[in-house]
């Protein structure tokens, strides 16, 4: 294909260019250029076998696509797990609210008057790490698990609420109220969204689950 008969035989060598990218040079010899058949091979999507007495080329039949190591397609990649910076914040976080959530479970449990600021505290402490753990998030997966830790966040943020404001409210009487059965079931409810996201983030492998929703 790429040999043609020169019009002199002193012309220089000539470097080869097809659909506008360099493919070597054209050696001059005898009257006529020559191309390395292995350059021929590899612009027109053929193959070359060097055999001891000849040369084999070989080119696609015509209508077909370029050889498939070129045009097929990658295997897709896996979706990617927790980066490890984030699983490992994140699961610091995991802690301070559950540490959050015991020292308002004491008002529940003995009836402890809310006295200072501790509570306002607890909650803002964890917010602004939970806001640090959303900096780290760094691919899909990261992101979706932060959105469960944000929900298991306002899930205790309003069950704390709640409980330190009716404990304010019974405060001045004197008297302790006994844990409701919405206290219990909302418990329950952040207890087992917490032990989910704890063994999502150990396994760096994202997966969803309905408590913590």
């Amino acid at each position: 294909m790429f040999a043609g008969i020169l019009l002199a035989q002193d012309v220089p060598d000539r470097t080869l260019i097809v659909n506008g990218k360099s493919a070597g040079m054209v050696v001059q010899m005898g009257g006529h250029a020559y191309v390395d058949v292995e350059t021929v091979a590899q612009f027109t999507n053929g193959s070359v076998t060097l055999e001891p007495t000849r040369v084999v080329l070989n080119f696609p039949a015509a209508g077909t696509n370029a050889a498939p190591s070129e045009t097929a397609a990658p295997p897709p990649a896996p979706p990617p797990g927790l980066s490890r910076n984030f699983e490992s914040l994140a699961i610091g976080l995991l802690a301070e609210i559950r540490e959050w959530r015991g020292a308002v479970g004491t008002i529940l449990t003995y009836g402890v008057p809310v006295v200072g600021t501790w509570p306002q505290d607890y909650h803002d402490r964890v917010q602004a790490d939970l806001e640090q753990v959303g900096v780290a998030a760094s691919t899909d997966a990261d992101q979706e698990a932060m959105q469960l830790l944000r929900n298991e966040f306002a899930f205790v943020s309003q069950w704390a609420s709640d409980v330190v404001a009716t404990r304010q409210s019974l405060n001045a009487t004197n008297t302790v109220g006994p844990p409701t059965v919405a206290d219990e079931q909302t418990l329950t409810k952040i207890s087992n969204c917490s032990r989910f996201l704890n063994s999502m983030l150990v396994s760096g492998i994202f997966s969803d689950d309905p408590s913590c929703h």
